[in-house]
């Protein structure tokens, strides 16, 4: 029979880390990922930090050379035919399963849901839906439903921006 724990960013016991031939550390500790911070817990301010860093290595990584239009992975990785959108829809819906872990409500969700698909839709048609991929920015559209929701829900984690 399987142990089942809870999803809580609860400290493991020193016993069960060292069983297993792992350090044990706190929820606060996590992975630092091309200069972002990224922490590894379940709160708020965990996710929307992780939802942050993932726009911007998606949407807006760096500049075309000469002009001042930012691309991300999620366009480069989209002009693959196929897998490239595969790949670039399962890293959108990491956005709605984010959403979904802060209990936002389904109709955002939905809304976020649509974003994906239709960015999906999109990225099919050969040529015109890689343009297109550059002008509809999905994951910047459901970072920014998540952020009014956090926001408005759990205030303590906005950031200043100056």
């Amino acid at each position: 029979m399987t142990n089942l724990r809870p999803l809580s960013p609860a400290r493991p016991e020193p016993s069960e880390g060292a069983a297993r031939g792992s350090s044990t550390h706190s929820s606060n500790d996590g992975a630092s990922v091309m200069g972002f911070e990224l922490p590894i817990g379940n709160d708020p301010h965990s996710i929307r930090k992780r939802v942050e860093a993932l726009e911007i290595v998606l949407e807006r990584s760096f500049h075309i050379p000469g002009t001042k239009v930012p691309i991300g992975l999620d366009g480069l990785i989209g002009l693959v035919p196929i897998l490239g959108d595969i790949v670039t829809t399962i890293m959108g819906a990491y956005f709605v399963w984010e959403a979904r872990n802060l209990g936002m409500p389904k109709w955002k969700l939905m809304r976020m849901a649509g974003n994906v698909g239709f960015d999906t839709l999109l990225g099919l048609v050969p040529v015109v839906g890689d343009a297109a991929d550059f002008m509809f920015r999905s994951n910047t559209r459901n970072l920014r439903i998540i952020k009014k929701h956090l926001d408005k829900h759990h205030p303590a984690t906005k950031v200043l921006e100056g």
